[in-house]
């Protein structure tokens, strides 16, 4: 169709955001746990991961990161493609490559396919799917119907007519890239309909008991008073208590599930040389807008001027207030007199030159209203021009003749979008560049009441519009502006320092020792990065480098690595200081200072309870402690957060536990934040909710929508842990 034809050939990707997650869940039949021993470099497989047996090809791998990459362009294009962005949608891949994986065999055995049938529903049919339906290219939806703005499944086949067959004088480039995208969506949407299915099946199985939501409502209403006093952890001071890696060792043991690691992590101790700009690099970008600066003055061709200056080419016909021009200079530019320019001044990464072209008094918004009749509709006729313009004239001379507006706009005008508003709009000065020239030049620069006939002419629409302007708001100065900037970045003599030094320092780092000698030696900067796992494109205060995370799994604790490049911003010299394999976690650096105070704190606990027993009051322990007894009034049984206390779900369970009899002191409860006795002062239920029986029913239908929702947060770290995956990093 010619609405490709229509797409500006430099226009930027616009799109809704790609609903990336899925929401599924497994249950696995015998899912084979075995340890991840083969991530070393060396290992027969040539494969990125193996997914209970299955391998996964490089090859495989890449086609559907860049499948990926595409959907990103299409529907998030504010999703930057950087390396940064890069490794963040490899990490989304190889999840979904093993949601793929695991789940494509459940529907292998359940029998769900997607029939040709089926196929061609997704993506032709009425009720085609959603990213389908949205697909856009430069911010047009290709599939829409121009007149009504429907999803339209016959403008599909038409439109991948036109790319199999596009005019001689079209854009091969943009036929080949509309042709790529939508060729990666119909892929992604076809593959994934099953696994949509399964997840279907099973989320309609969700059931809420009745019973629990009546339950759960109930305890709602019952309210207990207690007394209580609290001894912190805190009140027995750390050299008190000894803490040996025994002790450490052995709450692991008792508190397996918190430390179990389903894929091998490293920690290392990093310093990094960042790649940056010399005072010579700052010198010569200053020295070249020195050398211009009398020809940028002098110069009347501004826009070309920029343009072939410019690191940045961004000139703008623009007229622009102090509220648009987002820069900490902007009053010092607004001082500028005409063809005087302000800088140069540094401004994020580049240096600028701003000269002030134009300037008069412009309303920061203007109200209007209009009535328009097209001649063209982007590729469809819709009125011969001296039809539409013989028209616009009886409509003015209908109105001067006391015709209402809104009836007008109403009964004729093209434009749907005002016609419920009597054709009025509110534009602010920001948006008069998105406007066509002829209309925003006549509302900007008008005058409140004035009225004009305006002919327009651009590649959405051409026609007549009859336009009042109603008002302007806060007049003030504006100004046009021209800007050259250069970006700062290193030459090739600073970058090639820059490497110089850090490799120096890796080649004189030979051993941990040395690493940490030099560190001082170079005045550089230890920093840490932990929990880094074999599966991961991101590094914690790093960032994107695979190529570090491969030297680190193909290496042991104490090793140092060489000068690694990362994102073109700095060389990372890494030494490894712990190792922990698939399985229950050892003793780290970074678990170390949690284990340490959980550790201390039962001591402490055991200590208070201890120093405690005999106390036959709360008063008695109050002043054996030097604490004070405290009266909580509404503790409600659903809620374990109490005012003034915190988080304390075992103080709230012992308020309603039966077998704490009334004004009897309970035994030490150990909490978050110490060690608490408590006394029951009574129980009670508030007066029933005359609607229980609705609630109950809203409470049930909201508990199976949230496990509804629950299960692909679920899903996303069960499925790993519960297949048998392989990675090997040296293949990625």
């Amino acid at each position: 169709m010619s609405v490709i034809l229509k797409i500006r050939k430099n226009g930027k990707l616009a799109g809704g955001v790609i609903a990336l997650s899925l929401s599924i869940w497994i249950l696995m039949e015998g899912a084979n746990n075995s340890s991840l021993k083969d991530f070393f470099r060396g290992s027969s497989s040539n494969s990125v991961m193996t997914i209970n047996g299955t391998k996964i090809q490089p090859k495989e791998f890449e086609i559907r990161a860049k499948e990926m990459e595409t959907l990103m362009a299409v529907y998030n294009p504010q999703q930057k493609m950087d390396e940064a962005g890069r490794a963040q949608i490899r990490e989304q891949v190889m999840q979904v490559m093993i949601l793929d994986a695991v789940l494509g065999k459940q529907c292998d055995k359940l029998g769900i396919t997607t029939t040709d049938e089926e196929k061609n529903e997704l993506i032709y049919g009425a009720n085609a799917d959603q990213l389908v339906k949205r697909f856009s290219f430069q911010g047009q939806a290709l599939f829409n119907n121009p007149e009504t703005g429907a999803f339209d499944p016959a403008r599909v086949k038409g439109i991948e007519k036109d790319l199999a067959n596009p005019p001689k004088d079209a854009n091969p480039q943009i036929y080949e890239k509309i042709n790529e995208q939508f060729s990666a969506v119909k892929e992604y949407v076809v593959r994934m309909n099953r696994i949509n299915k399964f997840n279907a099946i099973f989320t309609s199985s969700v059931y809420s008991p009745l019973y629990q939501s009546k339950k759960m409502l109930e305890d709602r209403n019952a309210i207990a008073s207690i007394r209580l006093v609290k001894v912190p952890y805190s009140s027995i001071p750390d050299t008190k208590v000894t803490v040996t890696d025994d002790d450490l060792n052995n709450f692991i043991q008792k508190h397996k599930a918190m430390f179990e690691i389903d894929q091998p992590v490293r920690g290392i101790e990093f310093v990094s040389v960042d790649i940056v700009p010399s005072a010579t690099d700052t010198a010569s970008v200053l020295s070249f807008m020195a050398d211009i600066k009398h020809d940028f003055a002098s110069t009347k061709d501004n826009k070309n001027f920029v343009n072939s200056k410019s690191d940045d080419a961004s000139f703008s016909e623009a007229f622009v207030n102090k509220k648009m021009l987002t820069t900490p200079y902007v009053d010092s530019i607004f001082a500028k007199s005409l063809d005087s320019i302000y800088g140069p001044y540094y401004e994020n990464g580049f240096y600028k030159m701003t000269k002030v072209t134009e300037r008069k008094t412009l309303p920061d918004s203007v109200k209007c209203r209009h009535i328009l009749i097209k001649t063209k509709d982007k590729d469809k006729d819709m009125l011969d021009s001296a039809v539409a313009q013989t028209r616009i004239d009886s409509i003015v001379n209908a109105i001067k003749g006391g015709a209402s507006f809104d009836t007008m706009v109403v009964k004729f005008s093209d434009d749907d979008g005002s016609k419920k508003d009597g054709g009025v709009y509110w534009w602010s000065l920001a948006q008069r560049q998105g406007l066509s020239k002829e209309f925003g030049d006549f509302v900007f620069d008008g005058h409140p009441g004035e009225k004009k006939t305006v002919h327009v002419s651009n590649p959405n629409y051409s026609g007549y519009h009859y336009i009042e302007i109603l008002e302007h708001k806060n007049p003030s100065d504006a100004i046009k502006i021209a800007t050259v900037t250069k970006i700062l970045t290193p030459s090739e003599t600073t970058s090639q320092d820059i490497f110089n030094k850090a490799n120096e320092f890796a080649g004189k780092s030979a051993n941990a020792a040395d690493f940490d000698k030099n560190i001082k030696t170079f005045i550089l900067e230890k920093k840490l990065s932990e929990n880094i796992r074999i599966n991961t494109f991101n590094i914690n205060n790093i960032g994107a480098s695979r190529e570090l995370i491969r030297w680190l799994f193909e290496h042991k604790i104490g090793d140092i690595s060489g000068a690694i490049e990362v994102e073109k911003q700095k060389y990372v010299i890494a030494k490894i200081t712990s190792a922990q394999e698939k399985g229950t976690s050892g003793i780290t650096s970074s678990n170390r200072p949690m284990l340490e105070q959980r550790v201390k704190d039962e001591m402490k606990a055991k200590q208070i309870i201890q120093n405690c027993q005999g106390k036959p009051n709360l008063e008695a322990i109050a002043t054996a402690t030097s604490q004070q007894v405290q009266q909580f009034d509404t503790i409600a049984v659903g809620n374990s957060l109490i005012p003034g206390l915190g988080y304390e779900p075992k103080v709230v369970g012992y308020a309603f536990y039966s077998g704490l009899q009334p004004n009897a002191v309970s035994p030490g409860i150990k909490g978050a934040g110490g060690v608490y006795f408590i006394s029951v002062l009574n129980r009670r239920n508030n007066p029933e909710d005359p609607q229980f029986a609705q609630r109950v029913q809203e409470d049930r239908a909201r508990q199976e929508g949230q496990l509804r929702n629950a299960l692909g947060q679920m899903m996303q770290t069960l499925i790993p842990k519960m297949a048998d995956i392989k990675y090997y990093p040296a293949n990625f």
